[in-house]
């Protein structure tokens, strides 16, 4: 009858029956062949302690008492026989000194001695196969058979689940951090989803990786990940923190005991700010963290994909802090993709043009110089302005084509305007952070005005204060210097709205600063706004740099301006943004100095 069980037994390990189904019916049935006793089989965690596997018989208060004890000498018969690798008997419970501190669990459920076996493979103990009897009493000689067989079933049984899930363990384990991966975040979020619990999703990216990698080599990259990953598993439970691939993690964040997922992100960037050091090299680690609660009603993908969201806000606005998602934030961020579909299109149609704005000279109206300025022409034939497909500019991939293309649009019509003995001074073209650090500027630049022989005293390269300002790993600062050693001119734009680049003025110089136009437009009846850009104009006539006020509208501003020393500016009082032909017709009539009084045609004018 036993060789017919054996062989059900090793049916059910062969065809992936559940351990614990398994081993149930495994007692179960030796249960029926020996009515008086009661079968236990417990497993031995990491930790060395008896989980209960199976045991249909055993009361369950006794079940769940002994469950999570420590394996020890003299811990009754089972932890005694898991801690020594050998068979332990007991014949008598309430006298026997192993069983001093649990006799009591064990008598008041009426088993009165126990004799437990380990399981045993490879010479590791997995776990302990127990009778336990209702009589002060040994095994049987028949009792032996059959639990050395048992045993070693119990033995097949538990190895070949440890394999499957040793495996299934690989499967589910980033290789780089031993993190959960990918697979596994989208098995415990579905978990979650169905749960009914209070929890959240926090999206984390390793900010410059990719420069840690070209400056340092991948071996400095994974060991940034690697430390990134355990200081991460430091703050949360490790098996709710996975590696998704590259420079992202997620962490699920269980949210039901008032825990917010922002003060988790909090402590998460606070812990893995200090330095590290990675393949010898000293590094400062940072995260860029975006996260989303899972609120009533929403399915995990939704969840997932307002992490998603406020992730990707959080590295184009809030680089190494964190951005909760908030409704609308989608939205936003859906209109930026759209913006980048129309963009893409735009370059691949030839429909990015560029358009013209004089920058006069205050004094004389005579224009001085040109700001290049990018136009989309849509199908239909409506001229859209730069600031309507602004978020596609965020992008690095489209800022980088954008540049390109007006790049090479300036230097074509430079070379005409030269050829045609035209003076425009100089022009300045517009760049993108990313433009900056892909590095090599300067060499493009001259490239693409060398090829068209338009010379390099011709271009201004006009940056923003928020770009100018990031000079944490001096890349901005040396493409400054750079551009500057070939002859062309820097202008800083928008100056004024990080007030603090004055002292980077210093160390980083600039041929021109342009005022921001918000400044301009408070001047009038706002003394502190007067104030301000006199104080500018001051600072940058001692440091011998030019001064353009942006945005002027009105004759007001205008006189304002020149009391108050400026003696550049552009805005619609002057002129809009026109095209080519129109600009040259323009700089054609008013190239010459004269008194800008006498100069209402270019007033008002409108293009």
């Amino acid at each position: 009858m036993f060789t017919k069980l054996q062989n059900a037994i090793l049916e059910m390990i062969a065809t992936g029956t559940p351990l614990q189904e398994t081993v149930d019916f495994l007692c179960r049935n030796v249960e029926a062949t020996i009515p008086d006793i009661v079968c236990s089989v417990l497993m031995i965690d990491p930790q060395n302690r008896l989980r209960h596997l199976a045991g249909p018989s055993l009361p369950a208060q006794y079940a769940a008492a002994i469950d999570g004890v420590q394996i020890g000498p003299e811990v009754g018969s089972c932890g005694t026989a898991a801690f020594t690798g050998k068979p332990v008997t007991v014949t008598d419970i309430s006298t026997h000194p192993y069983w001093a501190n649990y006799k009591h669990l064990a008598l008041s459920v009426g088993l009165v001695a126990c004799w437990s076996t380990p399981i045993i493979t490879s010479g590791k103990v997995l776990g302990t196969f127990a009778f336990y009897f209702r009589k002060t009493r040994g095994p049987s000689p028949l009792e032996r058979k059959i639990v050395e067989a048992s045993v070693h079933l119990c033995a097949i049984a538990i190895e070949r689940d440890q394999r499957v899930a040793e495996r299934r363990r690989l499967a589910e384990t980033d290789a780089l951090t031993q993190l959960p991966n990918r697979s596994r975040f989208n098995e415990v979020v579905a978990e979650h989803d169905d749960s009914g619990n209070s929890w959240a999703i926090l999206l984390a990216d390793i900010d410059n990786l990719k420069l840690v990698n070209d400056t340092f080599g991948h071996l400095a990259g994974d060991d940034l990940i690697r430390t990134v990953a355990a200081r991460m598993a430091e703050i949360c439970e490790p098996s709710l923190v996975f590696r998704l691939g590259g420079d992202e993690f997620a962490v699920i964040v269980c949210t039901a005991g008032g825990t917010t997922p922002g003060e988790v992100a909090e402590r998460l960037i606070a812990a893995i700010k200090p330095p590290c050091i990675c393949a010898d090299h000293t590094i400062y680690p940072s995260v860029t963290i975006g996260g989303a609660m899972a609120l009533a009603g929403e399915s995990a993908q939704q969840v997932r994909q307002n992490a998603d969201y406020a992730l990707y806000h959080a590295k184009e606005r809030a680089r190494g802090n964190y951005i909760e998602f908030v409704p609308g934030l989608g939205t936003a961020i859906a209109k930026r993709f759209r913006a980048i579909q129309d963009v893409t299109e735009a370059l691949r149609e030839e429909r990015i043009d560029a358009y013209y704005q004089p920058v006069i000279e205050l004094a004389t109206g005579r224009v001085v110089s040109l700001e290049a300025l990018c136009r989309l022409k849509t199908h239909a034939g409506d001229v859209i302005a730069a600031g309507y497909f602004h978020e596609a500019t965020k992008d690095a991939n489209i800022a980088f084509q954008l540049t390109d293309c007006m790049l090479a649009k300036v230097a074509d019509d430079a070379r005409r305007w030269l050829d045609d003995g035209i003076a425009f001074g100089r022009i300045g073209i517009n760049l993108a952070a990313a433009d900056f650090y892909r590095g090599g500027l300067a060499s493009r630049i001259s490239t693409a005005f060398g090829e068209r022989g338009v010379p390099l005293d011709k271009v201004i390269v006009e940056i923003t204060e928020s770009v100018y300002l990031d000079q944490r790993d001096q890349i901005v600062a040396c493409q400054i210097r750079a551009l500057r050693a070939t002859g062309m001119a820097v202008a800083l734009d928008d100056f004024g709205t990080g007030f603090a680049s004055l002292t980077h003025l210093l160390t980083v110089p600039v041929d021109i600063i342009k005022i921001d136009k918000t400044f301009v437009q408070r001047m009038i009846g706002d003394h502190a706004g007067a104030v301000i850009i006199k104080g500018l104009i001051d600072i940058a006539n001692g440091l011998g740099i030019k001064v353009t006020a942006e945005g002027i509208e009105t004759t007001e501003q205008l006189g304002s301006l020149q009391e108050l020393g400026c003696t550049d500016g552009q805005g619609f009082l002057f002129s809009r943004a026109v095209d080519r032909a129109e600009i040259a017709s323009l700089l054609k009539e008013r190239g010459t100095a004269q008194p800008h009084p006498s100069c209402p045609s270019l007033l008002g004018a409108t293009g």
